[in-house]
């Protein structure tokens, strides 16, 4: 949803003011290991600080086998104030017991020691890479001590960091935005990782939602200079995850890791924000979700073997839940999956997966289409029940683009669903069987 109210900027997490960062290569991950990542001294350790205290929010992975840096960072982003987050790739420091917190709280302490930041509480710590290795500690303190050394703020420095915390990732996933906000000029900056074990499912307190409003290893940083309460951020992160980095599906799988983090220093001297009911605060959430669903769709198109992206665009249930639900069963089944592989538009996999969802389904009231992004002409498959009379050929068209969009309209109510996913490849196969 692009709009004529911010403009995107180069940079992303110090592109608002009072932002720093720093990334070295300590080691963390061993030379030469690592499938799909870079060989040789790649990054992988970051620090991102405020220069003041910051409005905090946190969303964080609903799996139950949970890793030491989101056990520890919760509590903290339950609190109205934060002021840094250091993070490590190469290693996720999950199922490494009590040892592992240990580490992650010493993380914390020597960040908060380094900057002069009285209280290590106001420092969360997130992880990435492979699961059950206590960290090699000795080459963390050193890579914290470096990090925090070389503090500062620009596009080039905004990119290091984004490479330091990827793993399988081929690329970094950054953005920025700009726009007024109580006439004072605002800006959002968002980074990501995420390629793999990319699934949705996070909620502020890491239980599992009851509902897909409220609630991969995939990661996010989000910073921004408007003055925002602390309660008013945590409701627009929540909202702003569960339509965008809770939408998205790459091979079903959650991770044990997964953090999205937004700090708001209020820098840009803005009035405080304390509703979203206001003009100034629906602006702030929708520039919200904006950089959220950008860097959720990134994760997607730089999924590990991805060759296909698509949009799932639900209509038509009796409520949301069961339009989300139809959209979970299409986007994580893989006999659907590896048909867009083939670019193959077999249709009835898709109606099957629907069928077998929670959603309530009546067969006679189905309808499955599919268009190119962004198109209002919908080439159906299947409408109210039976196979209409476009070809396959001509649906081909649609399923050998690099991204395309299928619309299922269930024709039961007015729920609705959007959900990004990707096919299933060979590739993706071969990068993950081991060794």
């Amino acid at each position: 949803m692009a709009s004529a109210k911010w403009k995107v900027i180069p940079g992303s997490i110090t592109a608002p003011q009072g932002f720093h960062t720093g990334s070295v290569f300590c080691d963390v991950k061993r030379l030469g290991t690592g499938k799909g990542s870079s060989r040789g001294k790649k990054k992988d350790l970051a620090v991102l600080v405020s220069d003041v205290p910051a409005s905090v929010a946190g969303m964080f992975t609903t799996n139950q086998v949970v890793a030491a840096p989101v056990t520890l960072s919760i509590p903290r982003a339950r609190k109205a104030r934060a002021r840094a987050i250091v993070v490590n790739s190469g290693n996720a420091n999950a199922c490494t017991g009590e040892q592992g917190l240990t580490d992650a709280g010493e993380m914390a302490a020597l960040t908060a020691q380094t900057l002069g930041i009285r209280n290590d509480r106001d420092v969360l710590v997130c992880s990435t890479g492979r699961i059950g290795l206590n960290l090699p500690m000795e080459n963390i303190r050193d890579g914290i001590r470096s990090a925090c050394a070389s503090l500062g703020r620009s596009p080039e420095m905004d990119t290091e960091t984004a490479t330091a915390i990827m793993t399988s990732d081929t690329r970094p996933k950054e953005i920025a935005l700009e726009f007024q906000l109580d006439g004072k000029a605002v800006r959002i900056g968002g980074m990501a990782k995420g390629a793999g074990m990319i699934h949705p499912g996070m909620s502020p307190t890491g239980k599992r939602p009851a509902t897909r409003a409220l609630h991969a290893t995939m990661l996010s940083f989000i910073t921004t200079d408007a003055s925002v309460a602390p309660q008013l951020l945590k409701k627009a992160l929540r909202e702003a995850v569960a339509a965008s980095f809770n939408c998205i599906s790459i091979d079903g799988d959650m991770s044990t890791n997964d953090t999205v983090i937004a700090l708001a220093n209020g820098l840009a001297g803005n009035r405080t924000m304390e509703s979203d009911e206001s003009e100034d605060g629906r602006l702030f959430g929708e520039a919200l979700r904006f950089v959220c669903l950008q860097l959720a769709k990134m994760i997607v198109k730089d999924g590990e073997g991805v060759t296909k992206v698509v949009t799932l665009r639900i209509t038509g249930a009796r409520n949301d839940a069961e339009a989300d639900a139809a959209a979970r069963a299409i986007a994580n089944s893989e006999l659907v999956k590896t048909s867009w592989c083939g670019e193959d538009p077999n249709w009835g996999r898709i109606a099957h997966a629907i069928g077998y969802s929670s959603a309530r389904v009546e067969i006679g009231k189905l309808d499955i289409g599919y268009c190119r992004p962004g198109s209002t002409r919908i080439l159906h498959s299947l409408k109210q029940g039976q196979p209409t009379d476009t070809s396959l050929e001509e649906l081909r068209t649609i399923t050998s683009l690099e991204e395309f969009e299928i619309h299922c309209n269930l024709n039961l109510g007015p729920g609705r669903a959007d959900f990004y996913t990707s096919d299933l490849t060979e590739e993706y196969v071969d990068f993950n069987k081991g060794e």
